[in-house]
């Protein structure tokens, strides 16, 4: 089954709700807080029960609605441990794995770079990978314990090393791109495909980005589950 992606465009964020296929159990990934209603109502149209929230990291640029999912519909919220948000009942740890439905299982792989403690999904050859790994580019790496070397070996050694049939699904998309796949990207992503790790590092410190305007009221919302912030 596929999932279902759905966007934010003042943010440019992908959420993505999982269906298992023999149950009505439903799994969401990095929703955003003022798409809640939106959210809500596409789980009871399709009749799914709503068991997991998914964080890939405590984002820079938008604030969670996974607090007020959790309260709302009694889901679980899962997030990478490394990223400082306590208030979830699920630490996950590289290697982890997510049940639910009958017999699905999301894989969790902790892929450090755009922030120490990021996490990508890996779902029935689908991985949702957050801002570690995007289409034609990354995650910039200045901030939140980010590390382009990290972040490089990360890519290179647990996302290259999938299937190239394996699609990926980014948690951002900036020029209206909205799947790929890890084959297409070890050969063509613009920062990665053919670079060294020096190379790497040195393009990502060139980029002189500027600083998220969100930052300062998103990362501690999202470090309490968007709470603060929820409707």
């Amino acid at each position: 089954m596929n999932p279902i992606q759905l966007f934010d465009a003042e943010s440019s964020t992908y959420t993505y709700i999982l269906a298992a296929p023999d149950s009505r159990d439903a799994v969401i990934i990095d929703p955003v807080d003022r798409n809640l209603e939106r959210d809500l109502a596409h789980i009871e149209r399709l009749g799914m029960r709503l068991t997991h929230v998914l964080e890939t990291h405590a984002h820079a640029d938008h604030v969670t609605s996974a607090g007020a999912l959790r309260a709302l519909t009694g889901a679980k919220a899962c997030v990478p441990s490394g990223c400082g948000i306590p208030p979830a009942e699920v630490q996950l740890q590289d290697g982890d794995v997510i049940p639910f439905g009958g017999r699905e299982h999301i894989a969790v792989i902790h892929t450090p770079g755009h922030t120490a403690g990021s996490m990508c999904y890996l779902w029935r050859g689908n991985l949702f990978s957050g801002d570690t790994l995007l289409v034609g580019g990354c995650g910039r790496t200045d901030f939140q314990g980010g590390s382009a070397e990290a972040l490089y070996d990360s890519v290179s050694a647990k996302l290259f090393t999938l299937d190239d049939a394996t699609r990926v699904w980014p948690g951002h998309d900036y020029k209206g791109q909205s799947v790929s796949s890890i084959g297409w990207e070890r050969r063509h992503n613009a920062r990665l495909a053919n670079r060294s790790r020096a190379d790497f590092v040195a393009l990502m410190a060139a980029l002189n980005l500027p600083r998220p305007k969100l930052m300062d009221v998103a990362v501690p919302a999202n470090r309490n589950l968007g709470l603060a912030h929820s409707v």
